[in-house]
């Protein structure tokens, strides 16, 4: 096992903040097997303010660029794209990645 740690952040006002929260209580069942399925094991997700700490285990082979690529089915997509309402690109992260790996 691996484990990885990245960061995003989120739009800074309280209620969309409240709303991202409230769906990450109720993840949808497609993105937890999505998920599960690219290997990723345990995840923890952190929030400090608006910036979003998301730390994983996963298998040895996994790579930190998977977590960008759990997207392959329509609900997946669905829920990335709803996501990414809440969330600011993380601007220290790679061209083209919204969450900064940390090494």
């Amino acid at each position: 096992m691996i484990s990885l740690a990245v960061n995003i952040n989120l739009e800074n006002f309280p209620s969309l903040i409240e709303k991202y929260k409230q769906h990450h209580k109720e993840v949808w069942p497609e993105v937890l097997y999505s998920i599960r399925r690219s290997g990723i094991r345990r995840s923890k997700i952190f929030l400090l303010g608006t910036r979003l700490f998301l730390l994983v285990e996963a298998k040895d082979n996994f790579q930190g660029d998977q977590l960008q690529n759990y997207t392959i089915c329509e609900r997946e997509t669905e829920w990335d794209l709803l996501m990414r309402t809440y969330q600011i690109p993380e601007p220290e992260a790679k061209p083209g990645v919204w969450w900064r790996k940390w090494n």
